[in-house]
């Protein structure tokens, strides 16, 4: 079903053409890295924190890691990380698949700055062997995404 939402979602932009399905896992940075051929930094690495009883997803580099200063600074509170059994619950995407398209109403998206650097990125596509290559304009518009944040170490 998580793929499925994610391709309908897809869809409304014209990207569904853009997925890519494997045989193997690609639930990991390293993982997806490999398989498409890309740096960790290529894949769009979906963190998944709670904000005032809020679930967000803060869409990064694969190689990039949160600063909890930063966070703490954007989003006025402690970067608090859901726990693994709540992710499709709270998400609407098991952990491995996780990515911003069809997600739950609730859940808010955010994209970090440290994407910005690659022409294209690679994020899941709510399966954990499956992604979706997308310029970065592309994940900018098909996220639905509040706002660009900084919010990774350097």
């Amino acid at each position: 079903m998580s793929f499925i939402k994610a391709k309908q979602h897809l869809e409304k932009f014209n990207l569904e053409s853009r997925i890519i399905e494997f045989n193997e896992s690609t639930a990991t940075v390293a993982l997806a890295a490999i398989a498409l051929g890309v740096t960790e930094g290529e894949i769009a690495k979906s963190l998944l924190f709670i904000v005032n009883d809020i679930p967000i997803l803060v869409i990064v580099a694969g190689d990039k890691k949160i600063d909890n200063h930063k966070f703490k600074e954007e989003f006025n509170i402690k970067a608090k990380m859901v726990p693994f059994d709540d992710v499709e619950t709270l998400i609407g995407h098991a952990a491995g698949g996780v990515c911003p398209f069809g997600v739950n109403s609730n859940a808010k998206v955010y994209l970090d700055i440290s994407l910005k650097k690659y022409k294209y990125v690679y994020p899941a596509c709510g399966t954990s062997n499956t992604a979706v290559k997308l310029l970065i304009e592309e994940l900018e518009a098909a996220s639905n995404n509040l706002k660009w944040v900084d919010v990774c170490k350097e």
